[in-house]
């Protein structure tokens, strides 16, 4: 059982798209109209042409977007480079400036912190520069924060120092 075909609504002037090959010329044995008086090859029943072998060309990625790595696998990303003590240094730092909050016990801690973190700093800096370590900017930021700290750390000694003397001498002086 067949059904007539839709009328037309498209627009296109008669010419629906058919899925189902109800248009002239898609079944078996019928020629479609021939308007420029060439002469087609006639095609045999239920044969089409065949398709050639091949994959095409092959697909281009679109361009990173700013600010984003490039994709796995473009050229120019190597292995990163070793930042443990670059990391340690400015991790040292953050707790040594931390630490200067907390009265007494925590000046003493901060102090050795911030010693440790600029020693850190300056050893990953001076491997950074020579190309064999990574992390260049948290060894500069641990470098930073330990001098910093230790500057305040020398300070705050200088001035307890001067406190105690001052009052040492007071209870000792007599008028």
């Amino acid at each position: 059982m067949t059904y007539p075909p839709p009328p037309d609504q498209s627009g296109q002037g008669g010419f629906q798209y058919d899925p189902y090959g109800s248009q002239p010329g898609s079944q078996p044995g019928s020629q479609p109209p021939n308007p420029g008086g060439y002469s087609p090859q006639p095609q045999q029943p239920g044969y089409s042409q065949p398709q050639q072998p091949g994959y095409g060309p092959a697909p281009q990625l679109p361009p990173a977007a700013p600010g984003y790595p490039p994709p796995y696998g473009a050229p120019g990303y190597g292995p990163q480079l070793p930042k443990g003590q670059a990391i340690a240094s400015m991790v040292l730092g953050i707790v040594a400036a931390a630490f200067l909050c907390i009265p007494y016990a925590g000046g003493f801690i901060a102090f050795v912190c911030g010693v440790i973190a600029a020693i850190l700093g300056g050893i990953a800096l001076k491997k950074v520069n020579q190309g064999v370590g990574g992390g260049k900017g948290q060894a500069i930021t641990g470098l930073v924060l330990g001098i910093i700290v230790c500057a305040i750390g020398v300070f705050v000694i200088i001035a307890v120092a001067a406190g105690m003397a001052m009052l040492g001498t007071a209870g000792t002086s007599t008028l």
